[in-house]
C-alpha cells in the first residue's frame, strides 16, 4: 500500500456517525416494529403501512399510517 494519504483505505467508520443524536423513544419503537414487520409481513409498501396500523404503531400526529404519512416520515428520518 502506498504512503500517499490519497491511496489509503478508509478509516473505520463508527456506527451511526451521521447522527445527531440517539434515537428517540418513537425512532425506536418504530424500527423495532418495521423489523418485525419485514420479517413476518412483507417488504411492500402497503405491507409495510398495514403492519404497521396492526400493531397500533401510528404515525407522529398519532393518525393510521397512509403510504404517503409512510414515505414522509421516512423521508424526514434519513432513512
Amino acid at each position: 500500500m502506498s504512503n500517499n494519504p490519497q491511496h489509503r483505505a478508509w478509516p473505520y467508520l463508527e456506527p451511526h456517525q451521521t447522527r445527531d443524536a440517539d434515537p428517540t423513544p418513537y425512532e425506536l419503537k418504530l424500527a423495532a416494529t418495521l423489523e418485525e414487520v419485514y420479517t413476518q409481513d412483507g417488504h411492500d409498501l402497503a405491507t409495510v403501512v398495514d403492519g404497521l396500523n396492526s400493531r397500533l404503531v401510528h404515525a407522529p400526529d398519532g393518525l393510521p399510517w397512509t403510504e404517503e404519512s409512510f414515505r414522509t416520515e421516512i423521508h424526514r428520518l434519513g432513512a
